[in-house]
Protein backbone atom coordinates (compact mmCIF):
# COMPACT_ATOMS: atom_id res chain seq x y z
CA UNK A 1 0.00 0.00 0.00
CA UNK A 2 1.30 3.45 -0.95
CA UNK A 3 1.61 6.03 1.80
CA UNK A 4 1.93 9.65 0.63
CA UNK A 5 3.36 12.52 2.70
CA UNK A 6 3.77 16.15 1.70
CA UNK A 7 5.86 19.19 2.49
CA UNK A 8 5.16 22.84 1.73
CA UNK A 9 5.75 26.25 3.30
CA UNK A 10 3.64 25.30 6.35
CA UNK A 11 5.11 21.83 6.89
CA UNK A 12 8.80 21.87 6.04
CA UNK A 13 11.15 18.90 5.97
CA UNK A 14 13.97 18.52 8.44
CA UNK A 15 17.52 18.90 7.17
CA UNK A 16 17.81 15.10 6.94
CA UNK A 17 14.48 14.73 5.10
CA UNK A 18 15.46 17.41 2.60
CA UNK A 19 18.82 15.72 2.01
CA UNK A 20 17.01 12.40 1.47
CA UNK A 21 14.67 14.03 -1.09
CA UNK A 22 17.54 15.66 -3.00
CA UNK A 23 19.64 12.48 -2.96
CA UNK A 24 16.66 10.39 -4.05
CA UNK A 25 15.90 12.66 -7.01
CA UNK A 26 19.57 12.89 -7.98
CA UNK A 27 19.81 9.11 -8.06
CA UNK A 28 16.45 8.10 -9.53
CA UNK A 29 16.04 10.78 -12.19
CA UNK A 30 18.98 9.04 -13.84
CA UNK A 31 19.87 10.56 -17.24
CA UNK A 32 16.94 13.00 -17.00
CA UNK A 33 18.21 14.63 -13.81
CA UNK A 34 20.09 17.73 -12.78
CA UNK A 35 22.92 18.64 -10.44
CA UNK A 36 22.22 18.20 -6.71
CA UNK A 37 22.39 21.96 -6.09
CA UNK A 38 19.76 22.61 -8.78
CA UNK A 39 17.47 19.94 -7.34
CA UNK A 40 17.89 21.49 -3.90
CA UNK A 41 16.98 24.94 -5.31
CA UNK A 42 13.70 23.54 -6.67
CA UNK A 43 12.91 21.87 -3.32
CA UNK A 44 13.76 25.09 -1.44
CA UNK A 45 11.51 27.06 -3.80
CA UNK A 46 8.62 24.64 -3.21
CA UNK A 47 8.86 24.95 0.58
CA UNK A 48 9.58 28.72 0.49
CA UNK A 49 13.10 28.57 1.85
CA UNK A 50 13.93 31.98 0.47
CA UNK A 51 11.86 34.22 -1.76
CA UNK A 52 9.44 32.24 -3.94
CA UNK A 53 5.80 31.64 -4.75
CA UNK A 54 6.03 28.22 -3.05
CA UNK A 55 4.70 24.89 -4.16
CA UNK A 56 4.90 21.44 -2.62
CA UNK A 57 6.86 18.21 -2.40
CA UNK A 58 5.15 14.82 -2.31
CA UNK A 59 6.85 11.64 -1.13
CA UNK A 60 5.49 8.12 -1.36
CA UNK A 61 6.53 5.11 0.67
CA UNK A 62 6.16 1.48 -0.33
CA UNK A 63 7.04 -1.26 2.14
CA UNK A 64 8.37 1.48 4.47
CA UNK A 65 10.88 2.69 1.86
CA UNK A 66 10.89 5.98 -0.06
CA UNK A 67 9.48 5.00 -3.45
CA UNK A 68 8.75 8.26 -5.28
CA UNK A 69 9.18 12.04 -5.03
CA UNK A 70 7.38 14.88 -6.83
CA UNK A 71 8.37 18.55 -6.72
CA UNK A 72 5.92 21.22 -7.93
CA UNK A 73 6.74 24.94 -7.96
CA UNK A 74 4.15 27.71 -8.22
CA UNK A 75 4.92 30.12 -11.07
CA UNK A 76 3.04 33.12 -9.73
CA UNK A 77 1.26 33.44 -13.07
CA UNK A 78 -1.88 32.16 -14.75
CA UNK A 79 -3.50 32.01 -18.15
CA UNK A 80 -0.64 32.49 -20.55
CA UNK A 81 1.68 30.46 -18.29
CA UNK A 82 0.19 27.78 -16.00
CA UNK A 83 0.09 28.43 -12.27
CA UNK A 84 2.40 25.49 -11.53
CA UNK A 85 5.33 23.65 -13.02
CA UNK A 86 6.07 20.05 -12.23
CA UNK A 87 9.82 20.28 -11.79
CA UNK A 88 10.66 16.70 -10.81
CA UNK A 89 9.07 13.30 -10.51
CA UNK A 90 11.07 10.13 -9.93
CA UNK A 91 10.22 6.62 -8.86
CA UNK A 92 12.74 4.24 -7.31
CA UNK A 93 13.71 1.71 -9.98
CA UNK A 94 12.90 -1.10 -7.54
CA UNK A 95 9.24 0.02 -7.49
CA UNK A 96 8.71 0.96 -11.14
CA UNK A 97 5.87 -0.64 -13.05
CA UNK A 98 3.51 -0.66 -10.05
CA UNK A 99 1.57 2.51 -10.91
CA UNK A 100 3.29 4.63 -8.27
CA UNK A 101 4.30 7.32 -10.78
CA UNK A 102 0.73 7.59 -12.06
CA UNK A 103 -0.63 7.77 -8.50
CA UNK A 104 1.86 10.48 -7.60
CA UNK A 105 1.05 12.48 -10.74
CA UNK A 106 -2.67 12.23 -10.00
CA UNK A 107 -2.09 13.41 -6.42
CA UNK A 108 0.06 16.30 -7.65
CA UNK A 109 -2.64 17.38 -10.13
CA UNK A 110 -5.29 17.21 -7.39
CA UNK A 111 -3.16 19.24 -4.98
CA UNK A 112 -2.03 21.88 -7.48
CA UNK A 113 -4.19 24.98 -7.62
CA UNK A 114 -4.59 25.75 -11.32
CA UNK A 115 -2.86 24.44 -14.40
CA UNK A 116 0.39 22.47 -14.47
CA UNK A 117 3.19 22.59 -17.03
CA UNK A 118 6.14 20.23 -17.27
CA UNK A 119 9.15 19.70 -19.48
CA UNK A 120 9.85 16.23 -20.76
CA UNK A 121 12.52 15.03 -23.14
CA UNK A 122 11.17 13.31 -26.26
CA UNK A 123 12.82 9.98 -25.37
CA UNK A 124 11.66 9.93 -21.73
CA UNK A 125 9.37 6.90 -21.19
CA UNK A 126 7.29 8.98 -18.73
CA UNK A 127 6.08 11.07 -21.67
CA UNK A 128 3.38 8.49 -22.38
CA UNK A 129 2.11 8.68 -18.79
CA UNK A 130 1.82 12.46 -19.05
CA UNK A 131 -0.10 12.19 -22.31
CA UNK A 132 -2.45 9.58 -20.79
CA UNK A 133 -3.15 12.00 -17.92
CA UNK A 134 -4.19 14.71 -20.39
CA UNK A 135 -1.00 16.70 -20.92
CA UNK A 136 -0.60 18.04 -24.45
CA UNK A 137 2.39 19.40 -26.30
CA UNK A 138 1.25 22.95 -27.00
CA UNK A 139 4.64 24.54 -27.66
CA UNK A 140 8.13 23.67 -28.75
CA UNK A 141 10.43 24.95 -26.01
CA UNK A 142 13.38 27.03 -27.10
CA UNK A 143 16.04 28.43 -24.77
CA UNK A 144 18.74 31.05 -25.04
CA UNK A 145 21.58 30.74 -22.55
CA UNK A 146 23.83 33.75 -22.04
CA UNK A 147 27.51 32.92 -22.07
Amino acid sequence: MIEIKSFDEKCKPTFEEKREIVDFLYTHLEQFGDKREDIEKAVNYAIKEGESFGGFVLRSFEEGELSSVVVVNKTGMNGYIPENILVYIATHNKFRGRGIGRCMMEQALIRAEGGVALHVEPDNPARRLYENLGFTNKYLEMRYTKQ
